[in-house]
């Protein structure tokens, strides 16, 4: 039974993977200072695992989450671009600061490995398709320069002091547990909540932007898969589908998942954003062993039933997102 912290636990990616490490029979501790985690994430295994409330800026207590462990899945971040826009130290004091303070403190407990959750916003806005790992990163955000500084330091820790690292970069990842009040969330998680409550998904830009978007359970395997094979400390991956979806093709097909009959609406495209996302992963196959478990038709129609049969989530979010012109 392996001993494993992830950190970002109460998040929705955080929370998904403790939960298939639960199931696995492994020995989970879990950190978290719900700045974007939801107590709620936790209720289903709160009492199977060793949960702490600290914060990744706090170097004392990732010392002591790390003793004892073997493992470190580092998931805790203020994922959002324009969040990263609005107020670049915050991102960057959780981030990177956050980041290094882990690092730090697996290094000193002797952890065999850490794996980064990463986001394929470091490519940046480049016209290459699809984007691989032998790009040049060129990334435009705040928080897609705090992610890459996280990768710089995961690679500098192994090759100065020996800590195995291994970072994963996320392409769009949505599915369960993804919170849909947040103007920062993903846009799959505002949309189906939006149009099964009957209102209207709000699209920036003309909406023939891609995404590659990755259901969740993907993500988990990629990151366990990460955690134990061999030859790959030090190295980055891109964790996608290897499928090119553009926001007008998701919204129609969730107009034909959910039941919305009424328009969308287009607003201005976004500082930050990025045109098109769209992954090669044959690195995570060849050297992970990594393929997709659930493509995105399928993660589409299971996020769906999830949501469907989330309690008060239509009162949620009509007073939470009102209108529809925000993210």
């Amino acid at each position: 039974m392996a001993r494993c912290l992830v950190t970002g636990i109460a998040g929705f990616i955080g929370s998904s993977l403790a939960r298939e490490l639960i199931r696995r029979g492994e020995s989970v501790r879990g950190i978290d200072n719900f700045s974007t985690g939801k107590v709620e994430n936790l209720s289903s295994f709160r009492d199977q695992i060793d949960f702490r409330e600290a914060d990744l800026r706090d170097m004392s207590s990732m010392s002591d989450a790390c003793k004892g462990i073997d493992y470190v899945f580092h998931e805790a971040a203020i994922p959002s671009v324009p969040r990263s826009i609005a107020d670049p130290v915050t991102s960057h004091l959780s981030n990177v600061d956050g980041t290094l303070n882990i690092l730090v403190a697996a290094r000193d407990a002797g952890i065999k490995r850490v794996v980064y959750a990463s986001s394929s916003s470091i490519y940046g806005d480049t016209p290459t398709l699809p984007k691989h790992e032998g790009m040049a990163p060129n990334p435009i955000s705040p928080y897609a320069v705090s992610k890459l500084a996280g990768e710089y330091y995961m690679t500098s820790f192994y090759r100065v002091y020996g800590l195995e690292t291994v970072s994963l970069r996320y392409f769009n990842v949505f599915g369960p547990y993804q919170d849909p009040t947040s103007m920062y969330s993903g846009v799959l998680s505002i949309w189906i909540s939006k149009m099964l409550a009957g209102q209207a998904p709000t699209i920036y830009g003309d909406g023939e932007q891609s995404r590659d978007f990755t259901f969740i359970d993907n993500v988990v395997n990629a990151n366990l898969l990460a955690c134990h094979a061999p030859g790959v400390a030090g190295k980055y991956f891109n964790v996608a589908t290897n499928q090119q979806i553009t926001l007008n093709q998701a919204c129609e097909q969730l107009r034909s998942l959910t039941g919305y009959t009424g328009p969308a609406v287009y607003v201005d495209e976004r500082s930050g954003d990025i045109r098109h996302s769209f992954a090669e992963i044959k690195a995570a196959e060849d050297e992970l062993g990594y393929k997709p478990v659930v493509d995105f038709q399928k993660g589409l129609d299971l996020t769906v039933s999830w949501y469907r049969g989330k309690p008060g989530l239509q009162n949620e979010v009509t007073t939470t997102l009102g209108s529809g012109t925000r993210r």
